[in-house]
This record gives structure tokens, C-alpha cells and sequence, in this order.
């Protein structure tokens, strides 16, 4: 399907829009006019009826068929009924008069549009006192009424009106083409600075980390530029990030793999003399130590993925941190550390065990094999957190952003160390719900503070 042009759209939208608005405007426009030409020429036809009222009062001996001879000919007639008269008509007579008009004709003008000719007919009727002569010719005390209707073709006005239409449709049909052939020309000229932008873009890419565009000046697009380059620097993060993974990887396999062969050359071309029960355990030693790397790098993927979903549970915690603490005890001992818990933990957690226990035990492993020998290791519990605090003379502020990346180490690599257990730690934690904040104290003692009230809060709302 081929793509819609910005232009293209641009255009029509404009189009649509002048079609819109001039075309409201002319229908606005044309609607006043047609009401104050209809306004003009009915208040024409009212005087052109007085006029023929006062002539009817002056000129009261006029034969009929003569009356009125100074109005406009050909496009004007009227009738004229006075008590105790003949009726007047002029000649020719009206094309056309109302039924019975005579009965409804008030001290008020009445306007009526008459449609039996070739062209309408507009007409009023009106009533007027009008004086009576007696014998002698003089001028009698007592009036006559008088009712005239008046009736004039309005074909000229008609005209008129029609062209005044015709003038204002032109209008918006005659912008709506000149912005059918102007505007894609001027909107193409309007987005250069887009093609040229496309351009810059074509070699920027995975190969060639590190390039940004440059702002272009324009508000518009600016923003997108802006925006893009933040794209850019994620991107690159994201690349640098699965680059070290891969090179991390990579070392810690490579590793592994070297030691078996290096054992097995080694032993036949130099034999230890060490049984074979000592070289299977070595053996399988290294073997565990690669399983424990693809293990957690599977977890960790699970997790970071959303593929591993928490199996939610209420767990006793009391009891299950006293195992966690147990299980530390002997590297603690080893190394002349004392494991100290403080506080009371609460009575229930919805949690799933598995990858609390993965969180707590590599935060307690962390702190008993990296804690300077003699030193103590916290552990605080309550109701809304529970802290794991030791000294970590190495760690400096700046490493703390480290923390929870993939293969990241401060020192050398120990030989069942792979640098991922602060990563699946961060990644469990979150897979939990559970707020991990790592802070550096001015005594130097690191603190690893789980916040579980969230986790509290679930379990007071599960029923």
C-alpha cells in the first residue's frame, strides 16, 4: 500500500477547512444580505404604497384606471377598494390578488409574497382614511376607508439576489483551488528541513554508537530532534549494556570450560597422583559453578522478561529468616564474622517465597563474603522493612549505580562468583513489588533496605 503523503493530507485538510470557513462565511454573509435587501425592498414597496395612499387622498375625482400614473410601469399594479366607491384597479390590472383580501387588511401594512405569475410577486395591503365629497364638490366632515393592495414583481430583485449567490459560492470553491494547486508545492518547500533531517539520520546506527543530530532551529522540530537523540543515548546504553553482558558471558563460560581442559591435559600429561573420587569432585566442582551461571542467567532472564510470575502465598517470616540466618552461619564463622538480628518481623508476608529467598539470601551472602573479616553484619526487621547493613571498605558512591548489573564486580572474580546476584536480586525485587535502596553511610557501612509494605498491604486485602 503506498504511503499517504504529509502534503497530500496537508492539502486536503486546508481544502476542507477554507471550504468550511469561507463557505460558513458566505453563507453568513449571504443570509444578511438576503434579509436587508428583503428589508430595503419591502420598506421600497411600503413607500411606493404610501405614495399611492396620499395620491388616492389628494386626487379623490381621478378616473379610474388613471390613478397613480407617476409610479413605475410595467413591474407595479394595485387595487383599491374606498366605502361608498368603485373599485380602482390599474391597467392593466394585478396578476394576481388574494382571495377575500379586503377582510384582513388592519391599521398595520401586511406583507404577503403572491406566486401566481412568471415571476413572484411581492404585495401589501394597507388601510387609510381617505375624505368624502359632497354634492357641491366640498369636502365632507365624515372619512372613507380606503384598503389598497399594492403589488410589484420582484424579478429584478430576484436577479439581483441570485447573483449575489453565485458571487459568494464562487468564493470559497475558487480558495479551495487555488489551495488544491498551491499548497502541496508550499508545504513541499515547508518540509525541507525534514528531508534533510532523514538524510542526517541514514548514518546513524547499532555500528556507529555515540552520534547525535543536531538541533535544526525550527520549534517543530527541535522537540523530535530531542527526543531522537534521547532514543539514540538509550539505544547506545542498551548496546553497551548487552555488549558487556555478551563479553561477561562469554568470560565466565570461556572460564569454566578452560579449567576442565587445563584439568584434563594436565592430569595426562602430568599426573597428580590424586584419586579419582578427588578429580570427579573437581570436576564437578567446576561443572556446578557453570550450571549455577546458566541457572541464574535463565532466572534472570525469566524475571526481566516478565516470564517468571510470583506464586503468591503467605509466608511465616519469623522462622523463615532464622533459616536464611542459619544457612550463613558457617561462612560467617569462617571468616569471624557475627551475624546479629535485631527487631520483630511481621507475623504473615504475601510473598513468594522462592524469590524472596533469592533476594535476602544474596543480599546475606553478599554482606558475609564481602565484609572485612571480624566485622558484624546487621540484620533489622519490622513491620516495614527489613535492612542488612556491613562495612564495605572497597565500595566507593559512585559504584552503587553499578549495582544490579549483569557480570558487574568491584574486585576480582572468586571462583563461584559471576557477578549476577545483585542483578537477580534488583530483578526479583521488582518482579515482587518490593522497593531495594542501597545506600553508603559516612562509616562506610553499606545498607541494603528491602520495603515490604506493599507487600503487607496485599496481604491485608487478600481474603
Amino acid at each position: 500500500m503506498r504511503p499517504t503523503s504529509l502534503s497530500a493530507r496537508v492539502t486536503v485538510l486546508l481544502a476542507i477547512v477554507c471550504l468550511l470557513v469561507l463557505g460558513g462565511g458566505a453563507k453568513l454573509m449571504d443570509w444578511r444580505i438576503d434579509h436587508e435587501m428583503a428589508s430595503r425592498y419591502r420598506q421600497d414597496l411600503l413607500s411606493q404604497a404610501h405614495a399611492l395612499g396620499n395620491m388616492v387622498a389628494l386626487e379623490q375625482d381621478v378616473p379610474a384606471g388613471h390613478l397613480a400614473d407617476g409610479l413605475p410601469a410595467g413591474d407595479s399594479w394595485y387595487e383599491l377598494r374606498c366605502d361608498g366607491a368603485p373599485v380602482q384597479r390599474s391597467d392593466p390590472p394585478p396578476p394576481a390578488v388574494p382571495k377575500g383580501w379586503p377582510d384582513d387588511v388592519g391599521p398595520r401594512p401586511r406583507f404577503a409574497r403572491l406566486g401566481q405569475h412568471e415571476h413572484h410577486l411581492d404585495s401589501v395591503r394597507l388601510s387609510f382614511a381617505r375624505p368624502v365629497g359632497e354634492d357641491d364638490g366640498a369636502r365632507a366632515a365624515a372619512p372613507a376607508t380606503c384598503r389598497l393592495l399594492f403589488v410589484q414583481d420582484r424579478h429584478t430583485l430576484d436577479q439581483l439576489l441570485l447573483a449575489i449567490d453565485w458571487i459568494l459560492a464562487l468564493g470559497p470553491l475558487l480558495a479551495a483551488a487555488i489551495a488544491l494547486i498551491a499548497v502541496p508545492l508550499v508545504v513541499r518547500r515547508g518540509l525541507r528541513p525534514i528531508g534533510a533531517l532523514v538524510e542526517r539520520m541514514h548514518g546513524i546506527g547499532p555500528n556507529a554508537p555515540g552520534q547525535r543530530l543536531a538541533a535544526i532551529g525550527l520549534k517543530e522540530l527541535d522537540p523530535l530532534v530531542a527526543r531522537f537523540n534521547d532514543v539514540l543515548a538509550r539505544m547506545d546504553d542498551g548496546l553497551a549494556r548487552e555488549r558487556q553482558f555478551a563479553s561477561g558471558l562469554a568470560h565466565e563460560t570461556r572460564t569454566r570450560l578452560a579449567e576442565l581442559r587445563a584439568l584434563a591435559e594436565v592430569e595426562a600429561r602430568y599426573p597428580s597422583g590424586r584419586s579419582m573420587t578427588e578429580l570427579l569432585a573437581e570436576i564437578g566442582s567446576i561443572g556446578a559453578e557453570l550450571e549455577a551461571t546458566v541457572t541464574a542467567l535463565l532466572l534472570l532472564t525469566r524475571l526481566q522478561s516478565g516470564l517468571e510470575q510470583p506464586q503468591w502465598q503467605t509466608l511465616a517470616l519469623a522462622p523463615w529468616l532464622e533459616r536464611q540466618l542459619q544457612r550463613q552461619q558457617a561462612t560467617a564463622a569462617a571468616r569471624g564474622l557475627a551475624l546479629v538480628s535485631e527487631g520483630s518481623p511481621p507475623e504473615g508476608l504475601h510473598t513468594d517465597p522462592a524469590l524472596l529467598e533469592v533476594i535476602v539470601g544474596n543480599l546475606l551472602g553478599n554482606a558475609c563474603a564481602y565484609a572485612p573479616a571480624g566485622d558484624t553484619v546487621h540484620l533489622r526487621v519490622d513491620a516495614r522493612s527489613l535492612a542488612i547493613d556491613n562495612v564495605a571498605p572497597d565500595l566507593a558512591e559512585a559504584d552503587l549505580a553499578s549495582f544490579g548489573q549483569r557480570f558487574w564486580r568491584k574486585q576480582l572474580p572468586h571462583a563461584s562468583h559471576a557477578g549476577l546476584g545483585l542483578a537477580l536480586t534488583v530483578a526479583a525485587a521488582q518482579a515482587l513489588g518490593l522497593a531495594l535502596d542501597f545506600r553508603l553511610d559516612p562509616q562506610q557501612r553499606l545498607h541494603a533496605t528491602l520495603d515490604w509494605r506493599n507487600a503487607i498491604t496485599r496481604e491485608r486485602a487478600t481474603p
